[in-house]
């Protein structure tokens, strides 16, 4: 089931289109990778999904509703620019966010009370947010993302400006809002973050839909039969029919098998020649090789 769906969405500013024809949905309880370059589309896309921005073409429904201009509070968005009152005190800020989005004061206070505990923030509750670093902003911006339990989370670069500790802190939570049933959108031009954290993703590209899936299948049919082995000790001499060798830096070589070539056949050679392996595994393209491949 899916909690969003796009279809052949394009947005125009004077003469300019900044999406064009994109299609994808967004399931139920997973995080979703929304990729692509500065420039790519992104940003316009997360607006009309949250009602900031009108299409010009094509549809947006969240649980089979259309998304038609008007700002649903079952979605909750945690902007790459801070959007925080820097006079406000934290505390002030997050209820005040909180009853925008439909929230009693006692419920606001409640919940808001649950996160800051949980973020190690409590004490700054009364400082106002200029007088906080910039991490401890983002924790702020990310609890006001999700204090009143959206449906659906659209995160976009929300590990900027925080510590590789209250990094892992951040990604922890959203794992934990993966498994009560949420749905991330993770938006990011960092290829890295999602391979580690995103199940499925979408590839944007000058506002185009160029790439869909899941991660895993996504990397496998873009596989290249490049393998690496590390050896205690080297073989005496190899030639082969079933590989070529691309790289050898000291004992770990990189190899790529010819179409249809055993893996067995290849140990079976290097243990022939008196190798002594340690690693054999094989490497499948980072999405960022395979963005740039598909671009290319």
């Amino acid at each position: 089931m899916s909690v969003l769906q796009l279809s052949r969405v394009r947005k125009e500013f004077e003469g300019h289109v900044a999406v064009d024809d994109v299609s994808f949905e967004v399931p139920k309880g997973i995080i979703f990778g929304l990729l692509g370059p500065n420039g790519a589309g992104k940003t316009t896309l997360i607006r009309m999904i949250t009602g900031i921005t009108q299409t010009d073409r094509g549809e947006i429904r969240m649980n089979g509703s259309i998304i038609n201009g008007v700002l649903n509070r079952d979605i909750g968005y945690l902007p790459e620019e801070r959007g925080l009152y820097r006079k406000m005190t934290v505390a002030d800020q997050l209820v005040y966010l909180a009853r925008l989005k439909g929230l009693s004061r006692k419920e606001a206070v409640s919940r808001l009370k649950m996160w800051l505990k949980k973020f190690g923030m409590m004490e700054w509750s009364t400082n106002k947010i200029d007088e906080l670093s910039k991490g401890m902003q983002q924790k702020i911006q990310f609890i006001a993302t999700v204090v009143h339990d959206p449906a659906l989370l659209i995160l976009d670069e929300p590990f900027t400006g925080l510590d590789p500790v209250n990094t892992n802190l951040i990604k922890e939570e959203i794992r934990k809002l993966r498994e009560r049933g949420r749905s991330i959108i993770f938006s990011t031009h960092r290829m890295e973050q999602v391979e580690e954290i995103c199940e499925q993703i979408v590839l944007v590209h000058q506002g185009r839909n160029i790439l869909s899936g899941r991660v895993d299948d996504i990397k496998e049919n873009n596989k290249l039969n490049h393998y690496v082995v590390r050896f205690y000790s080297e073989p005496r001499d190899v030639h082969s029919r079933s590989f070529d060798i691309l790289e050898m830096n000291g004992s770990q070589w990189l190899i790529k098998l010819h179409e249809g070539a055993d893996t067995n056949v290849v140990l079976g050679e290097f243990l022939a020649q008196g190798a002594r392996i340690r690693h054999f595994e094989e490497k499948l393209p980072t999405l960022n090789e395979i963005f740039i491949q598909t671009v290319a």
